[in-house]
């Protein structure tokens, strides 16, 4: 037996070449640093260009991956990026990140829209520096509380009140870590979305990648299909209708979930650092429950969290219409002050008028649109996937509106499968200075 580790940067190799070599192994079984010398020999445009786009081996494609990153972008570009089972990658996140200084989309090009965004932009300034100051009263850093994770965590509390006030036209940056194969698949249907920003994001995207692997973006397209997709993507690309209030619907086998009873029953928890911790799960269920079946749910969630929420790759999820229509949520509106939240009512009727006069279509009325305001949405979970999500996602750390939802997810499984152990946090929204040591920062040096 021998096992070899390739990462890419000795020898150094092309994502082209990785897929190069992978591909040999199922037409020349012989070891993999025979078909590193070949690869060096020959180089990977020939092959690439010969198997794997001239002979329609899409496969090949999966075993290169690239990075894609893409800046000074709408939210609603990030989302359509992020729109894709296989999608890996990350975003500037609203929750952690000052966004005054943004950027923001106005593609109508308009005085009035400009106005519309200037003005989202101020008031999301001055409810997070009011709130900065407003918190520290409301939550009084306690005893033995480290101080830079105190401020830390003020600040992130008031990033998650502030943030419902951002147009989702602020622009973000986003990372895309894909293979070759479905980066040509996404960019394919990306080229057809309704919204002409995401379609110049994927025609430059696909520009590029045709750039730095010719022999792996040279697909050509047929009339027959583009016709098809012009019509197809534009019809599938939101979703705005569903129920108003969590509503969960059982398409489990209960053959199957007798079959693995014990598994569903069983799953341990990790052991507690205190008595006051909730319980968590050890492990996560094996992906063969997922034959045990699905659970659709459909709620109502504030867009910012949506965002959050859009990152569970294991479930089927449309992507909802952004719009006012459904109200602001009342949780963004109960965080503020008596003062503000009077002030921010007005605010948001002002908004609203100025925007039911754009002369614009719905989908581009998003980007004039605060992420504080409901949407849509409709998910169908393999069972797994439900658990994981509702265990996770109930956690104290997780925004409280997107909380909400997990609990009740948490609930319709446990109807669902009675006994399943299951480790979700019910308990309240508690404030705790621990979120501000969720960061990223550099080490420090050693002598």
């Amino acid at each position: 037996m021998k096992i070899l580790i390739y990462d890419g940067l000795d020898p150094v190799m092309t994502p082209e070449d990785m897929a190069m070599i992978q591909a040999l192994y199922s037409r020349d079984p012989r070891s993999v640093t025979i078909h590193v010398e070949k690869v060096k020999e020959e180089g990977p445009g020939q092959f690439m260009s010969q198997f794997y786009v001239g002979y329609g081996h899409k496969s090949i494609g999966d075993c290169g991956s690239t990075t894609i990153f893409v800046e000074n972008v709408s939210m609603l570009v990030a989302k359509a990026i992020q729109d894709w089972p296989l999608y890996s990658g990350q975003e500037a996140s609203t929750r952690y990140l000052d966004m005054s200084k943004q950027e923001v989309c106005n593609p109508l090009g308009t005085k009035e829209g400009e106005e519309i965004q200037k003005a989202w932009m101020s008031f999301y300034q001055k409810v997070l520096t009011e709130l900065i100051e407003y918190f520290p009263s409301r939550f009084p850093k306690k005893e033995g509380e480290d101080e830079k994770n105190y401020k830390k965590a003020i600040k992130a509390k008031a990033f998650d009140v502030a943030r419902g006030f951002l147009p989702a036209g602020v622009t973000t940056y986003i990372s895309w870590h894909t293979n070759l194969r479905q980066a040509a698949d996404h960019l394919k249907e990306m080229r057809h979305h309704p919204l002409e920003e995401v379609r110049n994001v994927a025609k430059d995207t696909l520009a590029g990648l045709r750039q730095k692997y010719p022999d792996s973006f040279s697909h050509k397209t047929y009339a027959e299909e583009e016709i098809y997709l012009a019509k197809a993507i534009p019809a599938v690309a939101y979703y705005d209708f569903g129920a108003e209030s969590f509503v969960a619907v059982s398409f489990l086998n209960h053959q199957q979930i007798a079959r693995y009873r014990n598994v569903l029953q069983s799953r341990p928890a990790r052991p507690r650092r205190d008595e006051n911790e909730p319980l968590q799960a050890a492990s996560e269920l094996p992906k063969q429950t997922r034959i045990c079946g699905n659970i659709a749910f459909e709620f109502l969630i504030d867009f910012g969290s949506f965002r959050d929420f859009q990152r569970q790759r294991s479930v089927m999820q449309t992507m909802p219409l952004l719009t006012n229509q459904r109200g602001f949520h009342q949780w963004y509106l109960d965080q503020l002050p008596k003062n503000l939240k009077i002030e921010a009512i007005d605010f948001l009727g002002e908004q609203a008028e100025r925007i039911a006069f754009l002369d614009a279509r719905p989908e581009t009325k998003q980007y004039y649109i605060a992420m504080g305001y409901l949407v849509a949405c409709e998910v169908l979970a393999p069972l797994p996937a439900a658990v994981y999500i509702a265990e996770l996602r109930t956690q104290q750390t997780v925004h409280p509106t997107l909380r909400l939802i997990a609990k009740a997810l948490g609930e319709a499984i446990e109807e669902y499968v009675p006994g399943i152990a299951l480790y979700c946090d019910y308990r309240d929204d508690e404030w705790s200075a621990r979120r501000g040591s969720q960061d990223i920062v550099a080490k420090e040096k050693t002598a």
